[in-house]
């Protein structure tokens, strides 16, 4: 029973450890579809697209690692709640890895055309996306329940940010009609680092549920 017992463990060790690499693909990849746009830079936008690849590949990996778990070791409790977080965890990060492809698609679009604006709050916003990626990771592999309800906060600061970028775009728009191509570009950049500050409060909802059984709203 003990033997089992280990074998069983260190399964789920090696399964947050996966969980780890996904995440840190993820995030990376959302720094360098964020970069490739502020830079113009067609070849680290390419990049993410290859990245996708390797994502995609470990989430599938990781999916089959938790149902084979299911299957074969019938956990109860505790640890079936990991694993369900687990195949939920995947789910939040495969979004993630789609909004910096549509970032990196954007990049491709824009091309080399002048930006209408210097990106700031774009960057800026991406910066405090990264960092709630890291936080609910963190959260996961620490089972933090402290840290996870953080996310709120960082949630609602992206909010406020999101909020800005929105008015100042639909303003330039409103200016120089000539904008408006770009500029739809850029709000959808806009929108999509705010979906992903908002996967990121949902892992961490998924931390505290894991932690505490209990299911808490972090997103209002």
């Amino acid at each position: 029973m003990d033997t089992l017992r280990s074998g069983f463990q260190k399964s789920l060790d090696s399964l947050r450890q996966d969980i780890l690499k996904m995440g840190s693909l993820v995030e990376d990849n959302v720094a360098r579809a964020v970069e490739s746009l502020a830079r113009q830079d067609l070849k680290l936008a390419e990049m993410v697209f290859k990245v996708e690849e390797d994502i995609d590949r470990l989430e599938l990996e990781i999916e089959e690692t938790c149902i084979r778990l299911i299957a074969t070791q019938q956990p109860m409790a505790k640890d079936l709640r990991r694993i369900s977080t687990a195949f939920k965890l995947i789910t939040d990060l495969e979004r993630m890895a789609d909004y910096a492809v549509d970032i990196a698609r954007i990049t491709r679009r824009i091309g080399d055309e002048p930006l209408i604006k210097p990106l700031i709050d774009l960057p800026r916003m991406a910066l405090l996306v990264q960092k709630m990626m890291k936080d609910s990771l963190d959260a996961y592999v620490r089972e933090d329940q402290t840290l996870a309800k953080s996310l709120k906060e960082a949630d609602d600061e992206v909010d406020n940010l999101h909020k800005q970028v929105f008015r100042e775009l639909l303003l330039l728009m409103m200016e120089n009609p000539r904008t408006i191509n770009q500029a739809t570009y850029l709000l959808f950049v806009n929108r999509a680092l705010e979906r992903i500050a908002d996967h990121a409060t949902n892992i961490a909802e998924r931390v505290i549920y894991l932690v505490s059984g209990t299911r808490v709203e972090l997103n209002d």
